[in-house]
């Protein structure tokens, strides 16, 4: 028999380099660097500075009319805010991936503490340590009982403490309690999860809207995407999903401050609304209700809010012909707390041009002259409305597309001038006029109207599909926060050992979670041992 030769196979050299990681490596590195609680600090952190721009820069999908303001007046930045998409924040690109990082670093750190706070669970206390009076606090007396006397009554004792004790142990007892105060941490970070997965349903399920709907039976609102003035929908929105519904505002109260440092300030909004929760209905099968601040009206899934109101002036233009280019209430938009407003009138003859007259100007409340003999309101209520409009003639380039109706274009017309009486010269026509007066424009441009004052309310509409699963996370969070103060986990060791002057009694205890009443839990524990041999 011949041996065969045998054969070593070499291993293939590694050419990397000290400290280099391969793929698989670097893969599991990375995932533990995400999934650390550190990392998860660090996103939260990074979401809640994220959100700031939000809340200090006007949004694109909550208030357009608000965004192309600040976009006019802020030319230089708004190229750069616009490119890194801080106008529409909630929807950027670099939020959703904090977001999804933030998710995946909880989910990825909280179910492994899951299965370690299971085996916790189930787990037996811990062995008794072989010197229990070395410990910080520690007790120990002599009795004339037998130990295993002592070690029952301490099991009882401990029983009725809700501790939980160890079977295997014979000679000694060791118990434990507090486990739920892990489980108060656990709480806390899956209702965290369940918090941002609510929110992510409503970003992406739900839509936020805003629309200003004028006081009276005349004009109303049905629940359809082109009624909004300004509407945000998730990404994965589906319009059929919206709750049908129409409603109209009978009756707008505001309670005025009439005295006090805030005088002319409004204390109190009551908005009557009659609703049909459906498309249609008859009067008899509307509902009424009361909307007022932080007292939202709810639809099926969706709410409403009272979020603002102001001022609509009722306005007529005519031309040369009288023939009526605009009639009705338009909407002017509040400038201060007294109501100060600002807006535009259209008055347009499509067939010609040439007879399109716009009014741009301020309305005044409560008007009165200033000391100085400025003209200005004296508080929100309208006591003494007034309105001073400048007047644009020609074409208002109504024909170019759709047009916001807070704004004049002017490129094409020319603004009508008067003659100064006192100088002589040209200067730009101002109408003030009051409610009831008309005013003829000069050159047969026709005349304008000031008919009366209606008011309007900022309506928000919102449909949150994940509104209650944040609203449980966010009270199951306190619970599992309140759970992980307050819940101290405690241990306790009793061994009775036979001795010649009698049985050595030595307890001892470990407050894990860094009390300080350790030593009157020992204490108190003592003295219940000692009752028997006392009595």
């Amino acid at each position: 028999m011949v041996d065969k030769p045998v054969t070593h196979t070499q291993p293939a050299p590694d050419d990397r380099r000290p400290g280099e990681l391969n793929a698989r490596e670097l893969a599991r590195w990375s995932w533990r660097q995400l999934t650390s609680m550190r990392t998860a600090l660090i996103l939260l952190l990074l979401l809640a500075l994220a959100a700031v721009p939000g809340s200090l820069i006007p949004q694109s999908g909550v208030d357009s009319l608000k965004t192309s303001q600040w976009q006019e007046a802020h030319t230089h930045l708004t190229p750069i805010y616009k490119r890194l998409g801080l106008f529409d924040v909630y929807s950027s690109p670099w939020f959703g991936a904090i977001y999804i990082l933030l998710m995946i670093s909880l989910i990825g750190c909280i179910i492994p503490r899951l299965f370690v706070y299971w085996r916790g669970l189930r787990a037996q206390p811990p062995v008794a340590p072989r010197h229990l009076t070395r410990m910080a606090d520690s007790s120990s007396y002599v009795t004339t009982e037998v130990p295993a006397d002592v070690l029952d009554r301490a099991r009882v004792v401990l029983r009725k403490k809700r501790y939980r004790l160890r079977r295997d142990a014979e000679d000694y007892v060791s118990a434990e309690k507090g486990y739920l105060r892990e489980a108060g941490n656990l709480l806390f970070h899956l209702s965290v999860i369940l918090v941002l997965v609510g929110f992510a349903m409503g970003s992406l399920l739900g839509y936020k809207g805003g629309v200003i709907v004028v006081v009276g039976k005349d004009y109303g609102f049905s629940n359809t995407p082109q009624q909004y003035d300004d509407l945000d929908p998730g990404s994965l929105f589906d319009s059929s999903r919206m709750d049908p519904f129409t409603f109209h505002i009978d009756k707008f109260d505001v309670d005025w401050l009439t005295s006090g440092p805030r005088k002319g300030m409004a204390r109190a909004f009551d908005s009557k609304l009659s609703y049909c929760p459906q498309s249609s209905c008859t009067a008899a099968e509307e509902k009424s209700y009361n909307l007022r601040v932080n007292h939202p009206l709810t639809i099926g899934s969706t709410e409403l809010f009272l979020i603002g109101h102001g001022y609509a002036p009722e306005i007529t233009i005519r031309d040369a012909k009288g023939k009526i280019l605009f009639t009705g209430p338009q909407v002017f938009l509040p400038e201060n707390a007294t109501f100060f407003s600002f807006g535009v009138v259209k008055g347009s003859n499509t067939p010609n041009v040439k007879d399109q007259i716009g009014l741009q100007g301020v309305f005044y409340p409560t008007f009165i002259m200033d000391d100085a003999g400025n003209p200005t309101t004296l508080m929100g209520n309208d006591l003494n409305p007034l309105i001073s409009m400048q007047v644009w003639a020609g074409d208002l380039n109504l024909d170019a597309g759709p047009q916001s109706v807070y704004s004049l274009d002017t490129s094409k017309s020319k603004q009508v001038m008067t003659t100064d009486p006192t100088t002589g010269k040209a200067k730009p026509l101002r109408l003030d006029m009051q409610v009831g007066q008309t005013v003829t424009l000069p050159n047969g441009l026709g005349s304008v109207s000031f008919d009366g004052v209606v008011r309007w309310n900022k309506i928000q509409i919102s449909q949150q599909p994940g509104k209650y699963l944040a609203l449980g996370g966010v009270l199951l969070c306190l619970l599992g926060l309140l759970g992980s103060l307050f819940i101290r986990p405690r241990r306790l060791w009793v061994r009775a050992t036979a001795s010649e002057e009698g049985t050595l009694v030595e307890i001892a205890g470990l407050d894990r979670s860094g009390g300080d009443d350790t030593a009157a839990v020992i204490s108190d524990l003592v003295s219940r041992l000692q009752q028997k041999e006392q009595a």
